[in-house]
């Protein structure tokens, strides 16, 4: 039975301190981001660069998520995310001594990149499955929303930590103070105690994947849970993200000011809106039903700002955007993770990630270079259409089922 308390998984030390730390990690990511994204474009002026920065963060999460996932089933958890983190801090070190140097070459940047993505895919399916050791199920709907919280809160204060960062301290000390924000998870985790069993299965890769699929293929909640999360990051995703500069121009603002950056902001404030006010009031608890009604709401809040004329509109959906789609996804998630068989939970989550974040690397695709043929607000609002009719379809397969 689902605890409906208030902030439920918080009523756990444990968990506090992870909810703090996890919520740290991602305002540190995010402030590298924007300090090192700031970097490649004043030294090579390279839209394949930022092309690249995008491919290499979602790619290794397509390729490597389910055996993330297993090394976590397989090993302590604890140790796997805090060598993710290790590769976090690395990379900022790295980019620091580079800017003071300056010596950074474009083959460096790639490099970099490629270690990043690759600290957030090992990260990822492990901090989900340590949060089984840090409460108990009934509150597991209220620590996966939260730690999807922790994100956006880590996405809406990054920037706006990093810009003040980046002002005060420079782009090279900037980015090395920001190593030490990774720091307070890291060392709490040596301390911090795990009591569950390893895995026994061996790492077989891409085995691994096909096993997973196989075991799930009969489920009726996971496996819709999984293609409803491919199926939005593939078709929609973050991608309109990268594509507001134009969606700002068509809506009067074209410059880089206050009014661009609300834009940017809206759709991460109403997510962490929606994560503290539904843990306040336990609601929208785990059902896949809600869940596919919930990203039906988020197709037509997205089809409505690639169609909205009125600044203000598109701000309040975008605001709406962002609070449906974290419901939504930490609904589903919650799904997968409560349904999820024991001794393969690691690579279930991985399987989870895969295609929850690992399909985002294809989503430029369909509404950037659909974007380059039809336009911007055309192709997002057709994408987010054929999405609507997708989560349709697998909502009444599923319910026929």
């Amino acid at each position: 039975m689902t605890d409906t308390r208030s902030f439920a998984a918080l009523r756990y030390p444990r968990f506090r301190f992870y909810f703090l730390g996890a919520a740290l990690a991602m305002m540190a990511d995010s402030i590298e981001h924007v300090i090192s994204y700031w970097i490649i474009f004043q030294k090579f002026h390279s839209p394949a660069l930022g092309g690249f920065a995008v491919l290499s963060h979602w790619l290794p999460f397509l390729l490597f998520s389910v055996y993330s996932g297993a090394l976590a089933d397989r090993y302590d958890p604890r140790r796997v995310i805090q060598i993710g983190m290790a590769l976090f801090m690395s990379v900022s070190f790295a980019w620091g001594l580079l800017f003071l140097t300056d010596t950074l070459e474009m083959w460096h940047a790639a490099a970099l990149l490629v270690v990043h993505g690759f600290a957030g895919v090992l990260w990822s399916p492990a901090g989900q499955i340590f949060i089984h050791d840090l409460v108990e199920e009934p509150q597991l709907h209220s620590a996966v929303r939260l730690v999807a919280t922790s994100r956006w809160l880590g996405l809406l204060f990054g920037p706006a930590v990093g810009g003040a960062i980046l002002l005060a301290a420079g782009p090279a000390y900037g980015i090395l103070l920001n190593t030490l924000i990774y720091l307070p998870l890291v060392l709490w985790l040596w301390k911090t105690p795990y009591a569950r069993k390893a895995a026994q299965r061996p790492l077989r890769a891409i085995a691994d994947i096909i096993a997973t699929l196989r075991e799930i293929s009969g489920n009726r909640v996971i496996l819709p849970m999984v293609l409803l999360a491919g199926g939005t990051s593939l078709l929609v995703g973050n991608a309109y993200q990268a594509q507001m500069p134009e969606f700002a121009r068509d809506l009067g603002h074209a410059h880089a000011d206050l009014n661009y950056s609300m834009l940017l902001a809206a759709d991460a404030a109403g997510a962490l809106i929606a994560g503290l006010l539904l843990e306040s009031r336990g609601l929208l608890q785990a059902r896949a039903p809600t869940a596919f009604l919930l990203a039906m709401l988020w197709c037509v809040a997205i089809a409505s700002f690639a169609a909205a004329s009125s600044y203000a509109l598109a701000l309040v959906l975008l605001f709406a955007a962002g609070f449906l789609e974290l419901s939504f996804n930490a609904m589903a998630q919650t799904l997968v993770q409560l349904n999820a068989p024991a001794q393969a939970r690691g690579r279930v989550i991985g399987l989870y990630a895969m295609s929850g974040l690992g399909m985002r690397t294809f989503s430029g695709v369909t509404v950037g270079l659909g974007g380059q043929m039809i336009g911007i607000h055309w192709s997002l609002a057709l994408s987010a259409a054929t999405l609507f009719l997708l989560v349709l379809s697998l909502s009444l397969v599923t319910r026929s089922r």
